[in-house]
């Protein structure tokens, strides 16, 4: 059965495009028109009552949420490679940096941009240079997450870095670079940008 992901390429959905990529199973990208407001539809609010993507569909399985969606195609497909195994003592680290993409670093680089007034310690995401130490950190332990294996992780936590660079949200550190630069050398990833370039050529979508 064809693996379903709802899509538009310049949403998260496109980092979901790298996951799936780096599996090598077939799937199928279904286009949300989210200028046309298709992600408020009946159908769309019926897989996903946010109205928002990424959406995958595996047969009756229905996962939102880029870094869920990551961590569940890895356990699916691509347990022992992707994912550590289940008694692997690493898959804790892969956790950790997994979901420090999500929980941490997305609401810490808003809350600076947005110049939010809150008390670190009682915020989830803490400090934003204690955040940025900490990513540090995470990428300077050899070419990935995990050392020298490349795992799912890396491609939650590496696509919202890639994103952050992009953007100018952090200054780019040579760790940040040198790590980015060693996953943008990734066939899959090559091939996901190059898939989601397409996707925008056919429906005349231009970055604004």
């Amino acid at each position: 059965m064809t693996i379903t992901l709802y899509h538009h390429p310049y949403s998260r959905a496109a980092t979901c495009v790298w996951m799936l990529e780096e599996l090598g199973k077939d799937y199928e990208l279904r286009y949300v028109d989210l200028m046309g407001g298709a992600q408020r539809s009946p159908d769309f609010l019926a897989l996903n009552p946010m109205g928002k993507l990424p959406v995958l569909v595996d047969g009756d399985a229905v996962v939102t949420e880029t870094a869920a969606i990551g961590l569940y195609l890895a356990d699916r497909y691509a347990s022992g490679t992707l994912a550590p195994a289940l008694d692997d003592p690493s898959r804790a680290t892969y956790f950790r940096w997994a979901l420090f993409a999500p929980s941490v670093i997305e609401p810490g680089a808003m809350a600076r941009a947005a110049k939010w007034e809150f008390k670190p310690g009682q915020a989830g995401w803490g400090d934003f240079e204690l955040m940025l130490r900490a990513m540090q950190s995470a990428v300077s332990r050899g070419d990935f997450l995990l050392g020298s294996k490349f795992t799912m992780a890396d491609v939650i936590f590496g696509g919202t870095l890639r994103y952050m660079l992009r953007f100018k949200m952090v200054e780019p550190i040579e760790a940040f670079t040198k790590y980015a630069a060693r996953l943008e050398a990734r066939p899959a990833l090559q091939r996901a940008e190059a898939r989601n370039a397409k996707v925008a050529e056919e429906h005349g979508l231009h970055r604004g």
